[in-house]
């Protein structure tokens, strides 16, 4: 890992020095080259040579590493090659703050990374982890996401140095637990439940009555087994993948949140890239975040069925039991997302949301 680290600072060094010796984009190849020219449907577009370092931290038989393969083919397609893309996924680069940290300063150009792990270096992009903010409809989600209301909070990333391309599908999270059922906020108490490194995901526990502590994500398998925690949260595709569904004995469907991915550039390294690289790019995180979006359809019900299959006790929240969770979580809404900005951020959010689930 230090190696590729080590790799991805000097490719970041480079850039910096080829962009102090022409007037064109900045560029992480080894050397500065000859723009090349492409014959793909940019028409007369030119691309400097350049090779991108994206990581994140999924298993290449995931839905986000299959968005990222989407992503490469089409730069590299439509480049003509000029254009390269180097994808670190599995955790290669460094834990999910690690690489977060990393593409901060540079040493990665773009990662794909969970909210809740940015949110410690930008605040405000915590909003999207409120519970019961968001209805369980994902196509609707999916609408304010990719609208207005997502590009403003795209936008705030920039307070951390960070270039907001677009946010990227994990799916609804679900709890599980070893031992006990939840049906209710009040089944948590005495239940230490791992997140991410979230303030607010802690926060959301303990407004329901039990406790949360962070866990790094490749040390979750062995927690859960060991009775570190007492259960998580995460989507179907990672409790599977992952095997969670192994040492948890309940998997419960709640629909309380989201996992959703911020696919996001070192700031610096983007504003200096030309024009034609940044609209290439722009174009292919589309084509990515789509390929994303229908891999993770098709496999839910598969991931679903398996975990089922495997003998663990799958329950699903009724709709009244999905209520009660509701009304337990909004008073934290404007508790944990509390600036007059964000308080206004989220009035925003809101009527996006009741737009696109009233079509």
């Amino acid at each position: 890992m230090k190696q590729l680290l080590k790799a991805a600072s000097g490719i970041t060094l480079a850039a910096m020095l080829a962009a102090c010796g022409s007037s064109g984009g900045g560029s992480s190849s080894d050397q500065a080259q000859e723009p090349a020219e492409n014959n793909g449907t940019q028409g007369e577009a030119a691309y400097e040579e350049l090779t991108i370092t994206l990581s994140h931290n999924q298993p290449v038989s995931s839905p986000e590493h299959i968005g990222a393969e989407s992503f490469k083919e089409h730069i590299e397609t439509e480049t003509d090659g000029a254009i390269t893309v180097d994808i670190y996924p599995a955790l290669q680069l460094g834990g999910l703050r690690e690489q977060v940290e990393a593409t901060q300063i540079g040493e990665i150009d773009i990662t794909l990374q969970p909210s809740a792990v940015v949110s410690p270096f930008v605040d405000d992009i915590k909003v999207v982890d409120l519970p019961y903010l968001w209805p369980a409809d994902a196509k609707a989600m999916y609408e304010v996401l990719d609208g207005e209301a997502g590009q403003e909070l795209l936008g705030t990333l920039e307070q951390g140095g960070f270039k907001g391309l677009g946010f990227w599908p994990g799916g609804y999270k679900l709890f599980t637990t070893g031992e006990k059922e939840i049906r209710q906020p009040s089944d948590f108490e005495g239940i230490t439940m791992r997140t991410m490194e979230s303030p607010l995901l802690i926060e959301q526990y303990k407004g329901w009555g039990g406790n949360a502590i962070p866990v790094p994500y490749a040390e979750l398998y062995n927690s859960l087994q060991q009775g570190v925690v007492d259960g998580q949260e995460n989507p179907l595709q990672t409790i599977f993948l992952n095997n969670y569904h192994e040492v948890q004995s309940n998997i419960i469907e709640s629909y309380h949140g989201t996992m959703t991915y911020v696919f996001m550039a070192n700031q610096m390294w983007y504003d200096g890239l030309s024009e034609d690289a940044q609209n290439v790019i722009t174009e292919a995180e589309a084509a990515g975040k789509e390929a994303a979006r229908e891999a993770l359809t098709e496999t839910e019900d598969e991931y679903r069925q398996q975990i089922k299959d495997a003998g663990v006790n799958y329950y699903e929240l009724t709709a009244e039991e999905i209520e009660a969770f509701r009304k337990a979580s909004q008073p934290m809404h404007k508790e944990l997302y509390s600036t007059p900005e964000q308080q206004e951020r989220l009035e925003k959010l809101y009527e996006a949301i009741e737009a696109a689930t009233a079509e």
